[in-house]
């Protein structure tokens, strides 16, 4: 059974009891932007993370999904990356072909993952200029209120700190507004060496949804979505707010143990 809400913000929350409950409504949520995309625009660009994120999505890879959505006309992204090989235990790339894009007919020249062969930096900057040629052709739309990019979806999971993408608390690229995507070298999570989307980025997006699961991030979820007063610094989660776009949190149960449920609805 599901519970959500609305918050005065036109956030929405989604609370489950079930994880399969969860990926069955995440696999609907994102086929239907991704039908909804082509058939305004021909294409859908979607930025991953990592994480457990993968395995919630899994539910695309079978049917009815698998045959339903037009997978020839998406093109992937990575919101944050670590800066090691393809083939490393800790690429978020290696994550998402093995648990998501080997199983479903993804044309290999839409998938866009960063160069591991340079520095963070480089990286960083290679992936901007990328982005940034794909949005001259429109397979990425422009923000109407900024220059940013603007993706179709989203996908963030959250870590138990609030962090979302390799945006960790109180770290100054949190400030960053020139950049669509920068580095870090001192990550507090290892690997210490990432690429990340900035916050403009990730608030210029059509829709963003962001994916919490157990109990170790309840706190994380609280502060981040519940009316907690100005004087709790903001986390990272609490900072993703979309300018125009559509921002929903899927959770659940444990993870949505501490949150103020007074307007979640069955």
């Amino acid at each position: 059974m599901a519970f959500s809400g609305a918050k005065e913000d036109g956030r929405e929350v989604k609370i489950y009891e079930y994880l399969d409950e969860l990926s069955t409504d995440l696999a609907d949520y994102i086929s239907e932007l991704s039908e909804a995309s082509v058939k305004e625009r021909g294409v859908f660009a979607i930025a991953l993370s990592g994480g457990s994120l993968i395995s919630l999505i899994r539910k695309l890879y079978e049917a009815p999904y698998s045959k339903t959505v037009d997978w020839s006309k998406w093109y992937i992204f990575w919101v944050d990356e670590r800066v090691v090989a393809k083939n490393h235990v800790d690429s978020n790339y290696k994550l998402a072909k093995d648990g998501f894009l080997s199983k479903v007919p993804i044309v290999p020249s839409h998938v866009h993952s960063i160069n591991d062969t340079v520095s963070a930096e480089k990286a960083a900057e290679d992936y901007e200029f990328v982005i940034r040629q794909l949005v001259r052709t429109r397979v990425i739309s422009v923000s109407d209120v900024s220059d940013c990019p603007k993706f179709d979806l989203i996908l963030l999971g959250m870590g138990p700190d609030g962090h979302i993408a390799s945006l960790f608390p109180d770290h100054p690229i949190l400030d960053e507004k020139d950049e669509w995507v920068t580095f870090v070298t001192d990550s507090p999570k290892p690997p210490p060496e990432r690429i990340t989307f900035t916050l403009p980025v990730i608030n210029s997006a059509s829709n963003v949804a962001v994916v919490v699961t157990g109990s170790s991030k309840a706190e994380a979820a609280h502060l981040a979505i519940d009316d907690i007063g100005p004087d709790v610094p903001s986390s990272p989660a609490k900072m993703v707010q979309p300018t125009k776009g559509k921002l929903i949190w899927y959770l659940d149960k444990a993870a949505a143990s501490k949150l103020d449920c007074t307007k979640c609805s069955r």
